[in-house]
């Protein structure tokens, strides 16, 4: 049957607006009436559709068939894949099947295919001697693009308040033909080159991204009005003087022209490393080395955006959602977004939706964060129709068809393709239901992909070898095939490989890119696959066509790096993450990381793994401590973890234990975190701490950013949380055009209700010393407007009464911490609010005991001349010399409480008497009125507070502590609408589980932390350098997670 010369024309039923033909009637008469023995082609047969740009009445014309049945076709064609019932056995077909990407939703269609032993080729594959495709509508989508933009451009600005030409034109589908739709456009530009435009919306900026066949169809139509082309680098002199210098007596009221702008990924990207210069080979195979800079340089000059470029998921986004929002707010010109590549949720992250040609644009509202279909209100209107060239069919098909029709011919009466031209014979995907060897790859990269991603993790982990590297390849891949001959090498060597990663260009001018995991069970067979695969990067650049279209065909060898040791352990796993330190925070963490991907039935590793994770991966936990049982005791019961000794001041063993994994968890000290950033630096691993960012730890960012990772910090609770819940808070407000009038957070960590069980109401889960130390911080705060700073000897005295209103049963207080003032500026509100305020929280009366104390000296961090001595004086005997008083009792009784109370009163150390009492209760609970000698490790009343305190004040194995985050804002809008008060509150409580207690703070230190390793791991977070929890990409889904995961943050707003 294949090779007749019968042609059969398949009736479009992909989408209603479908109307285009890969051959008119013209096309068709020429194959006919060319002679059989001239054009290979003997009868074309056309299904009937009333839809179709060529009515049936003309194709019969020129001496086609009308018919359903095409089963007489050797060869048939199409535009668009058809429904799989089309596919008859024994035939050749034609059409755009995308199936040579081996992306699972077309192996359905391919499937059919070899099962009816059919031919298949695809439009896709057809490619010149020059490397460019021969058949493609991009121009149509371009052209068709910004006309239809133009014209919702014309309705939004009249919503406006301003009447423009652009009023006028129609949508392209309007015009009977694109010279018709172009008159309308020159009509236009002729009106704004004699009326000109209103000066509110000028200078009216078009920018245009990219520079293939889509930004040359969309510039063809922008080049009929008026018009001058801006550099990059001038944007910012034009916005400035926002005139035509040519014209000056005019431009007071009106201008004459519009502006036009080209930006390339040149101009979007710039490297982490400052020194380095933008290298497009690189920036396609390292995209991680680069931060978007369109927000900053471009996007704040334009009026209009028009989205030309492909973009894949590894690359920066053009413009993320609060980039926008923040753009929107400082007020940028943008007017509108005309998404001509339609990528949804892709560069440009508003537009979460394609539109019909009819209804071609939504309005989306940076204030409100929401979406809508019409053209009144805030924000900017976006149009993402992802059928353009459609909409002149007509033209479309008569420029498709020119070219096809050149090979219908030889397509139609050859049985073997081996005698078709080159360009035809590499663009048959399958033949008589046989791959052809140029696509032999996809199933082995589908058997990749299956194997490595199973469900089972010991299924994909038997497929590893001995020793394994990662490889990356980047270039033309697919339509020069060059992954066929990468794959040759890996399998003739006795090597194997599996897919990680895999992204294929979706234009001739666009790179591709796969991650193999390549593995052997020999060194020597390992270093001859890599020594083969840099032969074929070498040979591309070298030879004569690659080094014609070096720009557009290359094959490079990306990062390689070893995921498998000869001593193979469980800590060389692909995911894998290090926690430093087994203290009790380590647990949660390495619970809820062991929890994704493995089986477990959290509700976390379902949702995390279905929401976030694209490859199914267990995440290897390993356990580092200075004594290994108390690792060993950390992960008891938990699955995909282990247990290592490890003395971080080892260096060499340090660096050896990064080196296996990809994400650092440091919970030690913050002392110790510079020397293990430094080594994550150095060996290009990421970093999650809780601690805060100190001045040391700021000095690594650009470090961190020219090695390409992210050192993620204060991802604890405080910080950590709060700062989550308070960027959300804030945004929001932000987005709805609110302006913050005041911002207050309340935090602290204190026992549950039955285990504030003692005066002062609270107790210790660790060395008391940090928080008896930060209650002699000084503290300053803003309230309505006025900066109040407390010294440090008074912050107990400053202590305010505190009640949440969801929780009225907590009598709360609480106190001044530190700077808040350097929160507004984090923050952003610095500037707009006049109440800045965080505190700690207690319950109600411990600042007056403590300030009580302190009064009397018992945090005096100095050496005590009577703790000096060998012979060691009691606590009575150390309390007596600190109440200057002589004890009372001659036989040997202890000093009564009465007594305590009475000379602290005496010596006006509290405000009144209730106070003393209180504080003599708490030193008597304390001991510190006892006979018993003071150890000799106490060299200062600080330290013998804190022996007793951590003695005294320590959890029992069976009580609950408490964690309590409390954020409050008040929000103003401008536009008149009543000001809100927008609570949110996180209250937690130590749990128990198989007889032991975790408490409320370590989950909620531990959790995050494990959470920002999770984002690391799955690249959800991009951005590079030192990194807080601000930013939407940590904040938003870390917050998700966090709730996933049973931690609930309780949200009111009045």
């Amino acid at each position: 049957m294949i090779g007749n010369g019968v042609v059969g024309i398949l009736s479009e039923a992909s989408n209603t607006w479908e109307r285009r033909v890969p051959l008119t009637p013209s096309h068709c008469a020429r194959l006919l009436h060319g002679g059989s023995g001239k054009t290979g082609v003997n009868r074309i047969i056309v299904q009937p559709s009333t839809k179709r740009i060529h009515q049936d009445a003309l194709y019969e014309d020129v001496g086609c068939e009308i018919s359903e049945d095409l089963s007489d076709c050797g060869l048939i064609l199409g535009i668009k894949q058809p429904k799989l019932e089309m596919i008859l056995p024994d035939r050749a077909y034609a059409f755009f099947s995308h199936t040579h990407k081996a992306q699972k939703e077309n192996m359905p269609l391919l499937d059919k295919i070899l099962a009816q032993r059919a031919t298949l080729y695809d439009y896709e594959l057809i490619v010149g001697d020059h490397g460019k495709r021969l058949l493609a509508f991009g121009k149509y989508a371009g052209r068709a693009g910004l006309i239809d933009f133009l014209r919702g451009l014309g309705q939004r600005y009249l919503n406006l308040g301003y009447s423009t030409p652009f009023l006028s034109l129609g949508s392209s589908y309007m015009y009977p033909s694109l010279p018709a739709a172009k008159a309308a456009v020159i009509s236009v530009g002729e009106e704004i080159a004699t009326l000109g435009l209103p000066r509110g919306i000028c200078p009216l900026v078009f920018v245009f991204t990219g520079s293939g066949n889509v930004s040359l169809g969309a510039q063809e139509i922008f080049k009929l009005l008026p018009h001058t082309y801006v550099d990059p680098s001038r944007l910012p002199e034009l916005f400035t003087t926002g005139r035509d210098t040519a014209q000056p007596a005019r431009m007071s009221k009106r201008v004459f022209q519009v502006y036009g702008c080209v930006v390339s990924c040149q101009g979007m990207v710039e490297h982490n490393d400052p020194t380095k210069e933008f290298d497009k080979a690189d920036y396609y195979a390292h995209p991680e080395h680069y931060n978007t800079i369109f927000h900053e340089k471009i996007a704040p000059f334009a009026s209009v955006i028009v989205n030309c470029m492909y973009w894949e998921r590894r690359f920066p986004r053009l413009l993320s959602r609060m980039q926008l929002q923040d753009l929107i707010r400082k007020g940028c010109p943008l007017v509108g977004i005309c998404d001509i590549s339609c990528d949804i949720g892709g560069s440009i992250e508003i537009v979460n939706q394609s539109t019909p040609i009819d209804s071609p644009f939504f309005r989306y509202d940076p204030y409100r964060d929401s979406y809508h279909h019409d053209m009144e209100g805030n924000g900017v209107i976006c149009s993402a129709v992802d059928i353009l060239p459609t909409e002149f069919a007509k033209e479309a098909s008569q420029h498709f068809g020119d070219i096809l029709a050149q090979f219908v011919g030889s397509l139609a009466s050859t049985e073997d393709i081996r005698r078709l031209p080159l360009h035809l014979n590499r663009a048959c995907v399958a033949h008589e239901g046989e791959l052809t060897s140029l696509f032999e790859y996809i199933p082995r990269m589908r058997n990749s992909d299956s194997e490595c991603f199973s469900e089972t993790s010991e299924h994909c982990h038997s497929h590893k070898r001995k020793y394994n590297i990662l490889v990356s390849l980047s270039g033309h891949l697919f339509d020069q095939f060059l992954i066929n001959e990468a794959l040759d090498i890996i399998e003739a060597a006795g090597g194997s490989f599996h897919l990680v990663k895999f992204q294929v260009g979706q234009s001739a001018n666009v790179m591709s890119y796969s991650e193999l995991e390549v593995g052997a069970d020999d060194t020597v067979v390992l270093d001859q696959i890599i020594d083969s695969l840099t032969s074929i990067a070498n040979q591309s650049e070298s030879d004569g066509f690659m080094k014609k279209e070096k720009n557009k065909i290359s094959l490079k060898l990306g990062k390689v790096q070893e995921t498998g040791l000869e001593n193979r352990k469980d800590t060389d796993k692909k995911t894998a993450v290090l926690i430093l330190g087994a203290g009790r925070v380590c647990r949660p963490a390495a619970e809820l990381l062991s929890s994704i991907g493995s089986n477990s039935s959290h509700q976390l590793g379902k949702t995390f793994m279905a929401t976030n994770c694209e490859e199914q991966y267990d995440v290897q936990v390993v356990v580092a401590s200075l004594y290994l049982k108390d690792a060993e005791e950390i992960i008891e019961g938990i699955p995909n973890a282990t247990a290592v000794q490890l003395d971080i001041a080892d260096h060499g063993r340090l660096c050896e234990f990064i080196s296996k994994v990809q994400v650092v968890v440091s919970l030690l000290p913050t002392s110790c975190h510079i020397s293990i950033a430094n080594a994550c630096i150095k060996l290009k691993k990421h970093l999650v701490t809780a601690s805060y960012v100190d001045d040391s730890m700021s000095m690594l960012d650009r470090e961190a950013k020219v090695a390409g990772i992210t050192i993620l910090a204060e991802m604890g609770l405080d910080p950590g949380i709060d700062h989550m819940m308070a960027m959300k808070m804030i945004n929001q407000a932000h987005v709805r055009g609110g302006r913050i009038r005041s911002f207050t957070s309340y935090c602290g960590g204190l026992p549950s209700p039955a285990a504030a069980n003692n005066p002062l109401a609270y107790k210790f889960s660790w060395n008391p010393a940090g928080a008896i130390r930060a209650g002699c911080n000084p503290a300053t705060y803003r309230s309505h407007g006025e900066t109040i700073h407390v010294n440090g000897d008074s912050l107990y005295d400053s202590a305010m009464r505190f009640r949440i209103p969801e929780l009225p049963a907590f009598a709360l207080e609480c106190l001044p911490n530190r700077n808040s003032l350097t929160y507004g500026e984090l923050y952003g509100i610095g500037h707009e609010a006049s109440t800045i305020f965080r505190g700690t929280l207690r319950y109600e009366g411990f600042s007056e005991i403590m300030g009580t104390l302190a009064r009397m000296g018992y945090f005096n961090t100095e050496a005590h001349p009577s703790l000096k001595h060998e012979k060691r004086p009691t606590f009575e005997a150390f309390l007596l010399e600190l109440l200057r008083a002589k004890s009372k009792s001659t036989d040997g009784t202890i000093m009564r409480e009465a007594d305590i109370a009475e000379r602290i009163s005496e010596l006006g150390l509290c405000k009144d008497s209730g106070s003393a009492v209180k504080t003599a209760k708490t030193i008597i609970f304390l001991g510190l009125n006892e006979h018993t000698d003071i150890p000799a490790s106490c060299r200062s009343a600080f330290d013998v507070s804190c022996l007793r305190m951590e003695e005294r004040l320590a959890y029992s194995s069976m009580e609950q502590d408490m964690v309590l985050l409390h954020h409050e804002v008040e929000i103003d809008f401008p536009d008149g609408r009543p000001a809100e008060n927008h609570r949110a509150t996180l209250l937690e409580f130590g749990t128990t589980k198989n007889g032991k207690m975790t408490t409320a703070m370590a989950q909620t230190v531990g959790i995050p932390a494990a959470i920002g390793a999770l984002l690391l791991l799955t690249t959800k977070v991009k951005t590079r350098g030192v990194l807080r929890p601000i930013e939407s990409e940590v904040y938003v889904p870390a917050l998700e997670i966090l709730q996933a995961y049973g931690v609930k943050l309780l949200e009111k707003v009045e």
